[in-house]
């Protein structure tokens, strides 16, 4: 019994110590059109307005907050762009009209900073994943598999220096190496939005329309999942979206268009108990789909770049 309320007290000391640390990245769109920062509470401490439907704005899909301390973000399916907490845009890509996809339909959902500094765009409709330099001009490329390529949505890294990318269209997860090879797919037949791979060498899926996520093993074999509802709580999955991995094991995971009762964003760990809720449905409306979380040493860095603005 004495050990039991020590690890309670211990669970509460360390739940308090990861509020205080943490802060979250949201990029929301759907009206609210707004990039910010906020307290793991939702305090917002940064924000700035985005571009909206006038623009042709069609949604947020992907954000990143660089190690630098600025941000990759893009305003409508057309462009990535990189601002400072200053709110200067120091860089710009538009994937619409470099190139060679001049009068092509090309949309944009996922792209990243790579090591070497260049940026990694995953064009939908065109069909294929570039790198580019800071000038734009593509150092390297290959093609996505045929079917889906049309409506993709994340795409992550893995560990191993492949590439997981999720296409709504026909529901599949596919993993490419450098050079465009197929290394692994799972297909979950759902509009699938997220696809991680963890440290245990499986990879954690966030069905989209599937209103689940899903941990599955190389082998394909289902080992861990929450569908519907988060057991134990009144929390309905709805359009399942990012997700992110703490070293504590712990899984962070983006609600969609979950109404303002449902938090859009929750950190559950692996026996499925929710430990915190992010729940700002005023500041990012139910069109929240991506986000970054920050602790520990990430969080305390921007604290400090923050801090220098003042």
């Amino acid at each position: 019994m004495q050990n039991r309320i020590v690890g309670l007290f211990l669970f509460l000391l360390t739940s308090s110590f990861l509020q205080a640390e943490r802060l979250v990245l949201v990029s929301a769109s759907y009206g609210k059109n707004i990039l910010a920062i906020t307290e793991a509470n939702g305090d917002v401490i940064w924000s700035y307005k985005t571009a909206g439907k006038e623009k042709g704005h069609a949604g947020h899909h992907d954000v990143h907050m660089l190690s630098n301390g600025n941000i990759l973000f893009h305003e409508t399916w057309q462009d990535v762009k990189e601002i400072t907490l200053g709110k200067k845009i120091v860089w710009a890509y538009d994937c619409s009209n470099s190139n060679g996809n001049q009068g092509k339909r090309v949309h944009v959902h996922a792209f990243s900073r790579l090591a070497n500094g260049n940026t990694q765009i995953v064009e939908s409709g065109i069909g294929r994943v570039i790198d580019i330099d800071r000038s734009g001009e593509v150092k390297n490329f290959f093609k996505l598999k045929p079917g889906g390529t049309m409506n993709t949505r994340w795409a992550r890294p893995t560990p191993q220096g492949t590439l997981l990318v999720c296409s709504e269209q026909p529901g599949v997860v596919t993993e490419y190496d450098k050079k465009g090879k197929i290394i692994w797919d799972y297909l979950i037949k759902t509009r699938v939005y997220g696809a991680i791979r963890l440290k245990n060498g499986n990879t954690l899926i966030a069905s989209g329309s599937g209103n689940s996520v899903v941990e599955v093993t190389p082998e394909k074999k289902v080992v861990w999942e929450i569908k519907g509802k988060v057991p134990g709580t009144e929390i309905e999955l709805k359009w399942m979206t990012c997700l992110q991995e703490r070293e504590n094991g712990n899984f962070i995971v983006g609600n969609c268009h979950a109404g303002p009762n449902n938090p859009q964003i929750f950190e559950i760990t692996r026996d499925k108990k929710v430990v915190w809720e992010f729940n700002e449905f005023e500041l990012v409306g139910n069109g929240l789909a991506c986000w970054q979380v920050l602790d520990g040493k990430d969080a305390k860095n921007l604290r400090q770049k923050l801090a220098q603005l003042k």
